[in-house]
């Protein structure tokens, strides 16, 4: 089961939090999976929650999984000024949890949404149990790196005729693709909705570009030494974050761990779903599940 849960953020944002268990029975003794540990899923830079749906589902065995939609992604609010900066995404997901009572919840993070689970994580430990980063790089990316994502989003045909055009450009066509990578064309197609002129994105990209703007410049390598839970850094063989970076997040991490999914990329647990659970799972049931 399914269901949305709306969650008022910092500053009153409305936010779309998206629950992957059963909901708890009102009255009487308490049912099985009532005190399963909380899960918040938190996508990346474009992403929403609904990616998360298949790793949400195989997590609801033995937790309680509630993927969000951060501010400016899918159903939840989209301020036209923002603020889309770090705070924001970190006092977003701090109220999703306190209204939620996931606490002590275990963040699942890919790309910026792991940054967002780092610095809350080191913020208020006593929010959370236990972490797992998926490629996201704890060192700056610099004004290069942000000038690039701008001419890139300059270069997207939009809007599209169809959502096999979406599939086919973002696995295939994209010149800043190496081979082609059909799960990042499905998790394209995700993000965009059907308008009178054809198919675009459900975010800005003027507000994308915002969000990334505020934690681009920076490296967070302080605020990964001031994580106390278990952590796990996960990256595939051909993700953006490198081996040598990856380990060394491992060494500041005061409780790090590390996994590396071979034929992955950026888009690793949808690339890999199977590997991608696989290397979480244990890790998650070892660190929140009461022995």
């Amino acid at each position: 089961m399914v269901r949305r849960i709306d969650v008022a953020g910092a500053d009153g944002v409305r936010l779309a939090a998206w629950e992957f268990t059963d909901p708890p029975k009102i009255g009487g003794g308490l049912e099985e999976g009532e005190q399963r540990p909380g899960v918040l899923l938190l996508h990346g830079l474009m992403g929403r929650a609904s990616h998360w749906a298949a790793t949400a589902r195989r997590l609801s065995a033995r937790h309680r999984p509630v993927a969000l939609d951060q501010r400016g992604h899918g159903r939840s609010e989209k301020p036209a000024e923002g603020p889309y900066d770090r705070e924001a995404y970190v006092d977003d997901a701090i109220a999703a949890i306190e209204q939620l009572g996931l606490a002590p919840v275990a963040l699942v993070g890919h790309a910026m949404g792991a940054l967002t689970a780092w610095q809350l994580a080191s913020r208020r430990p006593d929010l959370v149990s236990a972490l797992v980063i998926c490629d996201m790089r704890a060192s700056a990316l610099g004004a290069a790196s942000q000038r690039e994502w701008t001419e890139w989003f300059r270069s997207w045909p939009v809007p599209f005729a169809t959502l096999a055009d979406v599939r086919k450009w973002f696995g295939e066509d994209d010149p800043t693709l190496e081979r082609p990578r059909p799960a990042r064309g499905e998790f394209f197609a995700e993000v965009m909705a059907e308008r009178a002129d054809g198919w675009r994105p459900v975010f800005s990209r003027r507000q994308m570009l915002s969000a990334r703007e505020t934690w681009v410049h920076d490296a967070h390598w302080e605020e990964l030494a001031q994580v106390p839970c278990p952590a796990l850094v996960v990256r595939g063989l051909d993700a953006e974050l490198g081996r040598a970076e990856a380990q060394e997040m491992v060494r500041v991490l005061p409780r790090g761990a590390y996994a590396e999914i071979p034929d992955a990329g950026h888009l690793l647990p949808w690339e890999q779903p199977d590997a991608w659970c696989a290397a979480i799972e244990p890790f998650l049931q070892a660190a929140t599940v009461p022995k």
